[in-house]
């Protein structure tokens, strides 16, 4: 599939702000919670990062002012779904920093908003891998390990942000740390084990079973089906260099693991030297995230290739 950039900062901008959302509703109420003016800077950076993701996303679409119209088919399309999601999250978001910035930094209503904004944006990240897992035509996407992907480099951009706001204000804990710490390590892992199970995908589509003539044996075209590039092909036909790919996931690998020894030196240096490891580890992981999300979409193969010359998919 080609690259859309305008997705993959969607993809990658907004699911640390969800993530950053969900921890900072969970830890409102328990001694995790970060200092009201930072909570409230937090709070501020993840509202940012979903803002620009939910605009960068409407970069793809032809007619951006249309994109209205996805809300309405929320009871069949995980698209849509996505989108209600991502608004309805918005209010509990807002709640929570009116009651910060109104000094009611606890209490069992501010544990309630935060449980809500915790769950929606959970939920907004789930339905955004949904739309990926539920297509049966890409084999790379119509995996098991798609949503479960989404949903942890979500949680490690989100707790790698809070943990630099947690160092920056002096106020960081184990917690903060294990928390980044493990999910970049399930990042990690899935990641690893999701490249190794589509690499090893036995790829059983063929020309003959996308036009049912298998009993004929190999199928093969008698001329192209244009005399030039079409949309379809631009689009779904995209291939990345195996050399190519196999850096860049090497590169996404060093990323994700040279974040996580920041996270871990974090925790051994004092105030603002844990805080500056924090944050080059929040920034590594962007990098990986980005890499690791542009291949997401480079590598994966639609069956329509099969109609345009490839031999598998």
């Amino acid at each position: 599939m080609h690259p859309a950039y305008s997705v993959i900062l969607f993809t990658t901008s907004s699911g640390a702000g969800y993530g950053l959302l969900a921890l900072l509703g969970l830890t409102a109420a328990t001694e995790a919670a970060l200092p009201r003016g930072s909570a409230l800077l937090a709070l501020l950076l993840a509202l940012a990062l979903v803002t620009f993701g939910l605009l960068a996303s409407t970069f793809h679409l032809g007619r951006p002012e249309r994109a209205w119209r996805a809300l309405s088919q929320w009871r069949s399309s995980w698209l849509s779904r996505e989108g209600v999601l991502a608004l309805a999250t918005y209010p509990p978001a807002l709640l929570l920093g009116l009651l910060y910035f109104m000094g009611r930094g606890e209490g069992w209503f501010l544990a309630a908003v935060g449980l809500v904004l915790a769950v929606l944006a959970t939920l907004t990240v789930l339905a955004t891998g949904m739309i990926y897992a539920t297509l049966r035509t890409i084999r790379q996407w119509h995996h098991p390990l798609v949503v479960p992907l989404y949903l942890a480099f979500a949680l490690a951009g989100g707790s790698s942000l809070l943990l630099v706001f947690a160092n920056f204000s002096a106020f960081s804990d184990h917690l903060h740390w294990l928390v980044s710490a493990a999910s970049l390590l399930l990042a990690l892992v899935l990641t690893l084990l999701y490249w190794r199970s589509i690499d090893g995908q036995f790829r059983n589509l063929t020309p003959a079973a996308a036009i049912g003539l298998t009993h004929l044996g190999q199928i093969r075209e008698w001329e192209p089906a244009h005399t030039a590039e079409n949309y379809v092909q631009r689009e779904m036909g995209y291939q990345v260099a195996r050399r190519h790919a196999g850096r860049l996931r090497s590169l996404t690998i060093f990323a994700l693991v040279l974040a996580f020894l920041l996270v871990a030196l974090s925790a051994l240096l004092p105030a603002i030297g844990g805080a500056i490891a924090a944050l080059l580890a929040a920034l590594l992981l962007l990098v990986a995230s980005l890499i690791q999300r542009w291949l997401f979409f480079a590598e994966a193969q639609h069956v329509v290739t099969l109609y345009y010359g490839a031999e598998r998919a």
